[in-house]
């Protein structure tokens, strides 16, 4: 296949237009989140507001986003039978929106790095968390909506153990930084940019179809073993048990031997 295919298929792809209909499948998508949990899908945008000390309230200057959001918030919760939530968790229909959902990450997490590197030019970390936080910023948001609503849940914090979401946030936002400051990508930024695109939608759909939700956690607990100690834990374990097994059938043969020497002395 002609290589200027992808690279014309990246470039319109980079190019494509958030609203209205991939901006409605990321509603709805969060939509499905709130049936669940509160949820916000302006998190990403406030948080990062508030880390780079930017107005939070631009986050909801647009008013189509905002009755769009509305409108999906209130035909998921109130539509006659949940007529409209069955039709979206029908198979079909959720694949085709949670694709558009994974654009619209991947083109968020692009814009809070590019978005970071205008403000710090020099700070690899900062574009990294906004990149991040622009990806998954529901997720972190939970933290202190929980807390609000007196719910707290510390094995959910998303600090402690991250999400896939946030993990593959963080991965495309290095991914991105990398292209953006350094030699060591030589592809084309709209390449990457489709190949970033690639990589959540594949991942999401491995999720939705196979229930594959954290593809990272194998290499992480190598990686744990090897580096972190993980190895050296399970050894010094298995020499702890080895050792009060040995000392255990040593009591048990002492104490075998001993009953007879006892009952010669008594005879």
């Amino acid at each position: 296949m002609d290589p200027m295919i992808f690279l014309d298929l990246a470039n319109e792809l980079t190019k494509l237009k958030m609203y209205p209909y991939f901006d409605l499948a990321h509603f709805i998508v969060t939509g499905l989140y709130l049936r669940d949990d509160l949820s916000t899908a302006f998190a990403g945008n406030i948080l990062s507001a508030f880390l780079l000390g930017e107005p939070i309230a631009d986050s909801f200057k647009s008013t189509n986003h905002i009755i769009l959001a509305t409108a999906v918030w209130y035909i998921l919760f109130y539509s006659p039978f949940d007529f409209v939530y069955k039709i979206i968790k029908f198979l079909p229909c959720k694949i085709g929106i949670v694709i558009m959902k994974e654009i619209v990450r991947c083109k968020k997490i692009h814009a809070g790095v590019q978005h970071a590197y205008a403000l710090y030019p020099n700070s690899y970390l900062i574009m990294i968390i906004i990149g991040t936080v622009k990806g998954n910023g529901s997720s972190f948001s939970k933290i202190l909506e929980r807390c609000i609503r007196g719910v707290w849940t510390p094995t959910a914090v998303e600090f402690m153990s991250p999400s896939f979401a946030t993990k593959a946030s963080i991965g495309a936002s290095v991914v991105f930084v990398l292209d953006k400051k350094t030699d060591w990508i030589s592809a084309p930024p709209s390449l990457v940019y489709l190949g970033v695109v690639i990589f959540f939608i594949y991942f999401k759909l491995s999720s939705v179809l196979l229930g594959v939700h954290d593809p990272f956690l194998p290499f992480e607990n190598l990686v744990c073993a090897l580096c972190f100690g993980g190895i050296w834990d399970i050894l010094s374990d298995f020499i702890s048990a080895k050792t009060l097994s040995e000392n255990g059938t040593l009591k048990t043969e002492l104490s075998r031997n001993g009953k007879p020497e006892m009952n010669k002395k008594k005879d």
